[in-house]
């Protein structure tokens, strides 16, 4: 049998090293190796956190960024036929017009100008508008609310605060000139529809305001309130549901909150002969004027820093309320007011388009545009100065007094 050689000591402890050595270098290489994939990750994210870090912007690039604004909304703004177009224009104040023309451009709506302290209407832009079938109020009908509520004793003069929530209260005037809904709910379900009812008919609205205008239809009230889980009456109040209302009875209204009480017939002369003989008509004298103030500050307050803020003028004071509201698929865009100064207009604005357009907001900047043009041609001092002192008082048509 042979005999086996044992290894000595020495090379046996040399092949151990060896051994050592390979597993050093083997782990120092997949260290370095899972090192590289670290350090390009922690860089990726550095860089992601670079690009999305928020950018200083110039104000170069801020006015490069809306001038695309702009033609974007320009581009995507809807285009409707000339609103003019039909419109029988004999007898009616040429300059009125033309400064509604201008101030209502191209776009889906009408406007009515009428002289409150006799009723003659001056102007109607798209009569065929005008004289359709009426249309929701929307929030135009908060001030003929007001008055009735102040005239039954729901609210005072020196008390129209009521309290919308656990620490919110609000009075007459702020409500007015932000059009606040829960205020105007709250009044119309105090009154109830039968009194609301009794004081829309007092004020124009369900009947004719004109005096032979033949295309005029008379509009309607509701006999009943929508239901409860609609809002009820207080959506009458707040929102106009279910009123049929035309651009003649509302600025038929507004020019008798402007001139103190006297709701005039309104009268559209097509002829020299009847501009000639035209006289004012009074429909009824209502006993509004210890309530006016309130609402007039209402109206002025919407005006001056409200929902009707886009008709300011700063060298004369105007009195409006907006109002926007859906209707059968389209949106209404309401402004009803009057320049309150000697020879100042009343005007009903309305935009009825499938799309928004601003609402009340945008009418009431087509009413500011209408006033300032006739306000920078001095309309109103010259026709003050051709008006016949000598005129005969206005005729009492079927008048009646309303208390």
């Amino acid at each position: 049998m042979k005999k086996m050689t044992r290894l000595s000591p020495a090379p046996r402890l040399s092949g151990y090293l060896c051994l050592l050595i390979i597993a050093f270098l083997l782990s120092a290489t997949l260290a370095v190796s899972a090192d590289v994939p670290a350090k390009q990750s922690a860089s990726k994210r550095q860089a992601r956190r670079s690009s999305t870090a928020p950018k200083k912007v110039t104000s170069k690039k801020r006015t490069a960024r809306k001038a695309r604004n702009v033609r974007r909304f320009v581009s995507k703004k809807p285009t409707f036929p000339d609103p003019t177009i039909g419109d029988e224009t004999t007898g009616e104040d040429l300059i009125v017009r033309q400064a509604a023309i201008d101030a209502l451009g191209n776009l889906s709506g009408s406007m009515v100008a009428v002289d409150p302290n006799t009723g003659r209407i001056l102007t109607i832009v798209n009569q065929k508008f005008a004289f359709a079938s009426g249309y929701q109020p929307c929030s135009t009908f908060k001030p003929a609310v007001a008055l009735a509520a102040l005239q039954e004793g729901v609210i005072t003069n020196d008390s129209t605060r009521l309290r919308l929530g656990r620490r919110w209260y609000m009075d007459l005037q702020q409500s007015l000139a932000h059009s606040n809904n829960i205020y105007f709910e709250r009044l119309g379900t105090l009154l109830g529809l039968q009194r609301m009812r009794k004081y829309a008919e007092a004020f124009g609205f369900a009947e004719a305001a004109g005096w032979g205008i033949e295309k005029e239809i008379p509009g309607s009230f509701p006999e009943k309130p929508p239901p409860a889980s609609m809002g009820g009456v207080g959506r009458i109040a707040s929102f106009g549901q279910g009123i049929s209302q035309t651009l003649l009875q509302e600025v038929a209204f507004v020019s008798t909150v402007g001139n103190g009480g006297t709701l005039y017939y309104l009268q559209y002369p097509k002829s020299e002969e009847e501009l000639e003989d035209f006289q004012p008509r009074i429909k009824r004298q209502l006993d509004i004027h210890p309530w006016l103030k309130p609402v007039r500050e209402g109206m002025e307050g919407a005006v001056t820093f409200g929902t009707a803020r886009r008709a300011f003028q700063p060298d004369f004071n105007v009195l409006g309320k907006t109002g926007t509201c859906s209707q059968n698929g389209y949106k209404l865009g309401w402004f009803a007011g009057y320049s309150e100064y000697d020879g100042g207009l009343a005007v009903a604005v309305l935009q009825r388009t499938p799309q928004p357009m601003g609402g009340g907001a945008h009418a009431a900047a087509i009413a500011g545009r209408f006033f300032r043009r006739l306000a920078d041609e001095k309309y109103s001092i010259r026709r003050v100065n051709q008006t016949d002192t000598t005129a005969p008082s206005a005729l009492p048509a079927a008048i009646q007094i309303f208390r």
